[in-house]
């Protein structure tokens, strides 16, 4: 009794689909971007999340040895994420707090950042923005 409204609710949303790929960068695309990059960051893969960076932000600030190895220091113990919220440009931003525990000294603190998402059309995909969060930003 309960397939007829599963099915037809599965079939409504197989129609809006389209709808939200042509209505703004794919939503659905954003949501697979973020979850890789929040994926990767909470298992403290910070070369992983790297790669989710816009590649003219690597190139233009490519993330050093020794940043990799500071970065490498710490390990995620929190990762919180706001909703999103979109710029005028369509850049989408996201609101977020880590919490980081220092891998030699055991001190956890928590860092709050914000991610920014740029649409691609060239490529058909997100690229963050904004970079790997600042740890270190005010020591």
């Amino acid at each position: 009794m309960r397939t007829i409204p599963t099915l037809l609710l599965a079939w409504l949303m197989l129609l809006a689909m389209p709808h939200a790929e042509a209505a703004g960068g794919s939503s659905r695309k954003l949501e697979q971007a973020q979850t890789v990059f929040s994926s990767a960051m909470r298992w403290s893969d910070y070369e992983g999340a790297w790669q989710m960076v816009d590649p003219a932000l690597r190139e233009a600030q490519p993330l050093t040895d020794l940043q990799l190895e500071r970065y490498n220091q710490l390990q995620v113990s929190s990762y919180r994420e706001g909703g999103n919220g979109e710029l005028e440009d369509g850049t989408v931003v996201r609101s977020v707090e880590v919490g980081v525990i220092n891998r030699h000294t055991q001190a956890e603190r928590s860092v709050r950042y914000q991610e920014k998402w740029r649409w691609d059309p060239k490529a058909k995909r997100w690229w963050q923005v904004a970079g790997l969060p600042d740890f270190w930003e005010g020591k």
